[in-house]
């Protein structure tokens, strides 16, 4: 069977394998099964070849497309052009992608559509995700509403061109989307549950995603916090390419 292709952006080490470990728990990934690629350490290999995977999962990280290119990281602006280099393969193919936080704003922005934040930042923690009602693989079945874990400074502002919505919040409508029939995007964190948010609380506090002194309350939050379904969508996004 095929591997997955696992394309990474944190440079935080402790948050980029605990992200990883996440994805390949979540999801039911075998480990000869899995193609690691840490875009802040190593490029892109010249001669990769996507249909060679079942699928591409892009995780999260603290860059932001929306960003004045100008200021952005020279690291950061690698790691994006780079990924932003596969996305016309894999949405004129329809290769099985699974764009997460960071990846929503990839696949939109790539289609056209307005990534930016002036809307629908969300903080840290759990929202309620609610099905739009359109019909999906992925959804079918689950219930209407669940909680997910999120936090993030910019967003798709509309559906993009030629996509699918798939599930709204009441801070952000564009939750999860899908082009074609196999691309996929989430703003929420499929991968995360509340010991993997408390460790990135920790890593990002300075970040600015919320204040510094908020760090210990955010992480007291996620007590208590259960978000199986949305683990769930990730688990079937696997098992369905697989």
């Amino acid at each position: 069977m095929k591997p997955f292709l696992i394309l990474q952006l944190r440079p935080e080490t402790e948050a980029a394998d605990d992200e990883f470990h996440a994805f390949m728990e979540k999801g039911g990934i075998a480990p000869d099964r899995v193609h690691r690629i840490r875009l802040d350490q190593e490029k892109l290999p010249e001669d990769l070849d996507l249909n060679a995977y079942a699928g591409v999962i892009v995780g999260g990280g603290p860059g932001c497309v929306s960003d004045d290119p100008a200021t952005k990281d020279p690291t950061e602006a690698r790691i994006e052009a780079e990924i932003l280099s596969l996305m016309p393969q894999i949405t004129d193919q329809d290769i099985p992608y699974l764009g997460c936080c960071y990846g929503i704003g990839i696949l939109a922005h790539h289609l056209g559509g307005e990534v930016s934040k002036a809307n629908y930042s969300e903080d840290v923690g759990p929202v309620e995700c609610r099905q739009t009602g359109a019909e999906d693989p992925l959804l079918d079945g689950l219930p209407d509403r669940f909680d997910a874990l999120v936090g993030h400074k910019e967003a798709v502002q509309a559906l993009p061109p030629g996509c699918v919505h798939l599930l709204a919040s009441d801070t952000c409508p564009m939750q999860m989307i899908r082009y074609g029939q196999n691309v996929y995007a989430t703003q929420f964190h499929p991968e995360s549950g509340p010991e993997n948010f408390r460790l990135r609380i920790e890593v990002y506090k300075h970040k600015g995603y919320f204040p510094v002194e908020e760090a210990d309350a955010l992480a007291a939050t996620m007590d208590g916090v259960s978000v199986p379904v949305s683990e769930d969508i990730l688990r079937r996004f696997v098992t369905r390419y697989s």
